[in-house]
């Protein structure tokens, strides 16, 4: 823009103009009534529509049993703990338990190490460019290692270190308050950065290479310190609800292979619902420089209509399999309530405007994007099986919603969920054929792995 150019300057007229609209009727009476309110209470607050709830009571034609809601505290491992919220009712239901909780410091300690080095080896490759002109680079260097993930990326996590019970690795503090760990990780990754790109000005390519093993070690030290050591071995003890007393032993991987096994794990595919114009649907897309596991499979979504998702969904649910879904929660969520409903707060009446807009563009504006990732344990269908609401599994504690579980409206539900996870065998041959052929490479900063950031 040239700085110079006077159009579109917010002129002293225009002002005047502004400020004559604002106190004339019939904007006038909204005008104080808006002023009022805001003085002493919240935007929200002031927004609220009460009579959103009406019609989401949590009552559900088709729910799938399942224990009580988990606690990521001041972590973003959401990801993390659908995940891990999934695969533990499958175990529950084997072994027969009422409780039961999979390691999620387990996964998360393993998790950063390997963001850490796939971090500093896209640096590394990066590293002779200008992190002031290139785009890719700057990106990297805005968060290497953060506490979001992909779905992709937690199973990549689980085939190459396995799980196991929380009792066998329990959380600490700094595995439940991640932000200080991350800032000191990315400030040596940075200074990597910083000295690698000196090293390969001078041709120094090994020394390089070196300064990165040096420190990877280095970094691997700090979350350990962390987050713990994890046992190699371990012994799980539990009592069924017979109360019969079982133990048995093993690795974290003989762990997984025993009650989960990669032919499960890999049987499921990442659907998304992205209706921009760069991503026709029934086609498959990856997000490049995105991802953990550095060897591991890379991202992998399949785009399809919304109306399919949710029928799949329903399915999976049908078969009792909750579901991994990933969604924007940013928007119309009552924090004082169980329910979220895009009808629940109404912010054009008190501002003019509404905050919301057609699905793709808000994809494409910035408006929009996955920043948390929960399950779908329910669903509330009318006479035509067409869903009313779903019931929701979040990892926030039991201190809010209805003991953890939520609410959201069939609306909110279609315009602010991204992503969701279900079996191939549910696909049709069309689907999975589009599941395994090419990818489309996005970018990193794309939508459709926001909820990585």
């Amino acid at each position: 823009m040239d700085k110079n150019s006077k159009i579109g300057a917010l002129t002293a007229e225009r002002t005047e103009e502004i400020l004559h609209d604002y106190g004339t009727e019939p904007l006038a009476t909204r005008n104080r009534l808006v002023h009022h309110a805001l003085s002493r209470h919240s935007v929200a607050g002031v927004s609220y529509v009460p009579e959103s709830i009406h019609d989401l009571q949590p009552h559900f034609s088709i729910e799938v049993r399942t224990m009580g809601a988990c606690n990521q505290k001041a972590s973003g491992r959401c990801w993390i703990f659908a995940g891990l919220n999934l695969l533990r009712e499958k175990i529950a239901k084997e072994l027969d338990l009422d409780k039961f909780e999979l390691s999620q410091n387990y996964l998360a300690l393993y998790d950063k190490i390997e963001k850490a080095n796939y971090a500093l080896e896209s640096i590394l490759a990066l590293a002779d460019r200008d992190p002031m002109e290139d785009r890719l680079l700057r990106f990297l260097l805005a968060s290497p290692v953060s506490d979001g993930g992909q779905w992709d990326m937690f199973v990549n996590l689980v085939l190459k270190y396995g799980l196991m019970p929380s009792e066998s690795f329990p959380e600490t503090y700094q595995s439940s308050n991640t932000r200080e760990t991350d800032v000191l990780v990315n400030a040596a990754i940075r200074r990597f950065g910083y000295l690698a790109h000196g090293l390969l000005a001078e041709g120094k390519k090994e020394e390089a290479r070196a300064l990165k093993e040096e420190t990877m070690g280095k970094i691997y030290h700090l979350f350990l310190n962390a987050f713990g050591i994890p046992p190699k071995r371990f012994s799980f003890q539990y009592t069924d609800r017979k109360k019969d007393v079982h133990r048995e032993e093993g690795t974290p991987l003989e762990f997984f292979e025993r009650h989960i096994g990669r032919e499960y794990l890999l049987s499921l595919q990442s659907l998304i619902n992205s209706p921009t114009k760069d991503k026709p649907y029934l086609r498959n897309y990856t997000v490049d420089w995105l991802g953990n596991v550095l060897e591991g499979r890379p991202i992998n979504h399949l785009n399809l209509p919304m109306e399919r998702i949710e029928s799949l969904i329903v399915e999976s649910l049908r078969k009792g399999e909750p579901v991994w879904f990933g969604s924007d929660v940013s928007f119309y969520r009552d924090r004082a309530s169980y329910c979220w409903n895009d009808k629940a707060f109404d912010y054009e009446t008190p501002f003019g405007f509404p905050i919301e807009f057609e699905k793709g563009g808000m994809l494409d504006f910035a408006q929009s994007a996955m920043n948390h990732a929960m399950l779908i344990v329910g669903v509330d269908l009318d006479e035509e099986g067409k869903p009313l609401k779903w019931k929701i599994e979040n990892s926030w504690g039991t201190d809010n919603g209805i003991a953890g579980y939520y609410v959201m409206s069939a609306s909110w539900f279609s315009k602010f969920v991204y992503q969701a996870v279900v079996s191939r065998n549910l696909l049709t041959e069309e689907e999975r054929k589009a599941a395994e052929g090419e990818m489309t490479h996005l970018n990193p900063w794309d939508p459709m792995g926001t909820l990585a950031d």
